[in-house]
């Protein structure tokens, strides 16, 4: 994986060939590690482990904190509770995962290209990054379920939104 992992990049990077990734490198739907292996292919040993080591103690408070400065809709709220709560909550993220999904309520939704002049909504912006699947449910019939080429994303597996087992891409 190493090795191809520049031709991977340019797949990765150019809109017409993105949505062949799996098919070329079925590997990454059923080997842990091969996203985080690319992450530190792409960004380099210092980066990965900066990320990581600082989310919990420092970047995640930071989010939360700023968050409090927003306008409040429902799904904000919820994401903030969620986000400062140690305890599971029904049908919610859990801490980790809301924290990083309030960053999509505090960085603006970029336009989606020339053609398209319209911005995303947060709700858009949160499908197009990541969908969650019940546990059990057949990651095959999820993806001959998508009808048109979108943008990789990541599907969260387990029981509930708060416990997530698996990540793929």
């Amino acid at each position: 994986m190493k090795a191809t992992f520049i031709y991977r990049q340019s797949m990765v990077n150019n809109e017409k060939r993105s949505g062949d990734v799996f098919s070329v490198f079925p590997r990454f739907l059923d080997t842990p590690g091969l996203i985080e292996q690319d992450f530190r292919l792409l960004f380099g040993e210092a980066t990965a482990n900066k990320f990581l080591e600082k989310w919990a103690n420092n970047l995640k408070t930071k989010v939360i904190t700023e968050s409090h400065g927003l306008v409040p809709t429902t799904e904000l709220l919820d994401l903030m509770r969620n986000a400062e709560s140690t305890a599971e909550i029904e049908n919610g993220w859990d801490s980790d995962m809301s924290a990083i999904l309030l960053l999509l309520h505090l960085l603006p939704p970029s336009a989606q290209g020339r053609k398209r002049q319209g911005k995303v909504s947060t709700c858009q912006a949160v499908q197009h990054l990541i969908r969650f699947m019940k546990a059990g449910t057949s990651v095959q019939q999820h993806l001959d379920n998508i009808s048109q080429s979108s943008q990789p994303y990541l599907l969260a597996q387990g029981p509930a939104r708060s416990s997530i087992h698996t990540f793929l891409l």
